[in-house]
């Protein structure tokens, strides 16, 4: 997976007014869950503030970060587990990360990469990609930047169903009867198939 480094700063005022003005600075309230558990039994969140600059590469990406964070000379690896925009201006309101380590494995969605030139398209079909990420389990060092998935042999009214993937190392969270990725019949392939059938 792919890292960034980002410095944030520790916020004791968590209100209303306060979170607006943060806003207001260019910076981006945010929680941290990770190990430390409250009296209740809960986990306690770290109430911290980055700038919103610093975001852009890891919110505005198709791509899954592991975001390593300075608070207060303290590091923390974490990843994005929730984010909230606003729902006219589409601005980043609020993130909550969540602490990883290299032993405790996380379900995160890594992205779909479709590989080869599928048989099916070769016959004239249309390749439709249903699902663009598929939900794991690993520890995150283990985790890759993309799922690769062998096209080739796909031919037309084919299917991928997540349950037929397998990758080292990896659990698949998703639905094994999800599909992924399918070969759909086109005119031009079924003209092609006709003419095929009268030769």
């Amino acid at each position: 997976m792919k890292e960034i480094n980002v410095k944030g700063q520790k916020r004791t005022d968590v209100g209303k007014k306060a979170t607006k003005e943060l806003r207001k600075q260019g910076l981006v309230p945010c929680n941290l869950y990770g190990e430390a558990k409250g009296e209740d039994g809960l986990p306690q969140a770290v109430a911290f503030a980055i700038p919103a600059v610093d975001l852009r590469k890891v919110v505005y990406t198709p791509h899954v970060y592991v975001v390593n964070i300075e608070l207060e000379g303290k590091h923390h690896v974490a990843i994005m587990k929730e984010l909230q925009f606003h729902p006219v201006t589409d601005q980043l309101l609020h993130i909550d990360f969540y602490e990883v380590n290299e032993e405790k494995p996380i379900t995160i969605g890594i992205p779909v990469k479709l590989n080869g030139l599928a048989q099916g398209v070769r016959d004239g079909g249309r390749l439709n990609l249903t699902v663009r990420k598929i939900n794991v389990t690993a520890p995150y060092k283990q985790i890759p930047e993309v799922l690769d998935i062998d096209v080739t042999n796909l031919t037309i009214g084919k299917s991928i169903k997540v349950g037929e993937l397998k990758f080292e190392g990896l659990e698949m969270a998703t639905s094994k009867e999800v599909v992924v990725c399918s070969i759909k019949a086109t005119r031009k392939s079924n003209a092609a198939a006709q003419t095929a059938e009268e030769e």
